[in-house]
């Protein structure tokens, strides 16, 4: 497969059945189904219900799915201009070095610079081979100084003393 045969386009709603199948594939990729507790339908929803919260493309070659990307805007209040967030790109694996994951993150970067984005940003498992693909694409680690930290549900709950319903 070429990437001249690879097609990038934004999500439909059709698509959705096909786009949740490689959802879980990453999630299988990452050793990360234990958190996989998402639905499709909601998935929809973040895509397509105002206000949206959620933007994705797929790749397409002979009239298959091949792969997704999905991202969503950040906020840097020094610059007070957007920043865009890469949350999954996936190419299926019998799709890989198709160059579809190549028109993926152009397709990104490219969405990212039309809406006004001065920076994009993800996040790869060290142990991830893509992190090369990333790098040859010109992506460089973060060397920021920063420490990402996070919070689940149950601590948010914990820290503001609500119940889970």
């Amino acid at each position: 497969m070429s990437m001249n045969s690879v097609n990038v386009r934004g999500v439909r709603r059709t698509d959705i059945p096909r786009v949740w199948e490689m959802i879980r594939g990453l999630a299988e990729f990452e050793h990360m189904t234990d958190i996989l507790t998402g639905t499709p339908e909601r998935l929809i929803a973040a895509l397509f219900d105002d206000p949206r919260q959620l933007f994705g493309l797929v790749a397409e070659s002979g009239g298959t799915l091949i792969g997704y990307a999905l991202y969503h805007f950040t906020y840097s209040s020094f610059r007070t201009n957007p920043r865009m967030w890469l949350e999954d790109l996936f190419v299926a694996e019998a799709a890989r070095g198709s160059g579809a994951g190549d028109a993926l993150m152009r397709g990104f970067v490219r969405d990212a610079l039309s809406r006004g984005c001065h920076r994009v940003d993800w996040h790869v498992l060290t142990w991830n081979p893509a992190r090369a693909f990333y790098e040859r694409m010109g992506a460089t680690p973060s060397a920021d100084g920063m420490i990402q930290y996070g919070m689940d549900a149950a601590k948010m709950r914990e820290l503001t003393g609500t119940s889970d319903a």
